[in-house]
């Protein structure tokens, strides 16, 4: 029986093309090799007097991939040819994911030794910083130390383009997750960074509440800390309360309690006699 396609049930297969089965198989055959091609599953219409083969692919390496054979026959003719012979996925196909460009496949770490990584002229993590190539040239022969050449060294600029807002609160999203104050780590600290003497504060709008952890027994060690952070490498967590002293042991010398004491029972008195005997051994 021919199977025909569900998008193309509308349309009627040409005969003598759908009745091309052996045809189709053979062509297979002579482009996967023996024993690659399995059973015949259907018919689809591709046009007038065209029509495609489906055929089971056997490598296990194509699972679910089908070997689709395009037969056709030229007008009022009855001779049916090949067309072409491909292997293209089915329903139940496996497929690798889908291509993502390269600057969407990066995370964080990835970069390595001699990597480079250009920045788009419109990223918007980035904007127009001051480097001075609009000053005069009296303002580019003027001292560091004097007008706004000054201040912008001052503010660590002198470059093509600083942090936008955008990409100063994508860092600060980042830095907040990793070591921030929602983190187990901070939430068991004794204080919070802002009151650490390893602490390394930075400059510039990030600087409000971010710095750099400088305790090397610290899991932040070098890395950039929420000031909310946290953890058990604080400098004051070693300053420990003072123990409270134990008190003076009391001994009460002058009080007196009487216990009394019971005999213990013996078959001889307190003179070594047994009972019914005196003192001269007479009974």
């Amino acid at each position: 029986m021919t199977l025909v396609s569900a998008a193309t049930r509308s349309r009627t297969p040409d005969r003598l093309c759908a009745e091309a089965v052996d045809l189709a198989f053979a062509a297979a055959e002579e482009a996967a090799g023996q024993d690659s091609v399995g059973e015949h599953l259907g018919v689809q219409v591709d046009g007038d007097r065209l029509v495609t083969h489906l055929f089971a692919c056997r490598e296990s390496a194509y699972h679910g991939w089908r070997w689709a054979v395009t037969v056709a026959r030229a007008p009022r003719a009855k001779l049916v040819t090949v067309d072409e012979t491909v292997l293209v996925p089915g329903p139940e196909a496996l497929l690798a994911p889908a291509w993502v460009p390269w600057n969407e496949r990066l995370r964080p770490g990835d970069l390595g030794v001699g990597d480079l990584l250009p920045t788009d002229a419109d990223d918007t993590r980035l904007e127009f910083g001051y480097t001075g190539a609009d000053e005069t040239e009296e303002e580019l022969t003027e001292p560091i130390g004097f007008g706004p050449k000054a201040v912008a060294y001052e503010s660590g600029l002198g470059r093509v383009r600083v942090l936008s807002p955008v990409g100063r609160e994508l860092a600060a999203d980042r830095w907040e997750e990793q070591f921030g104050r929602t983190t187990p780590m901070a939430q068991a600290a004794p204080a919070h960074c802002t009151s650490c003497g390893f602490l390394v504060k930075i400059g510039g709008p990030l600087g409000q509440a971010f710095g750099v952890c400088a305790n090397e027994y610290s899991p932040a060690d070098g890395r950039m800390v929420s000031l909310a952070y946290g953890c058990g490498g604080h400098s004051e967590a070693a300053v420990m309360p003072a123990a409270t002293p134990a008190a003076e042991l009391s001994l009460d010398e002058y009080r007196i309690e009487t216990v009394r004491i019971r005999p213990v029972e013996s078959s001889v008195d307190e003179d070594g006699l047994q009972p019914g005997e005196d003192q001269l051994g007479h009974s």
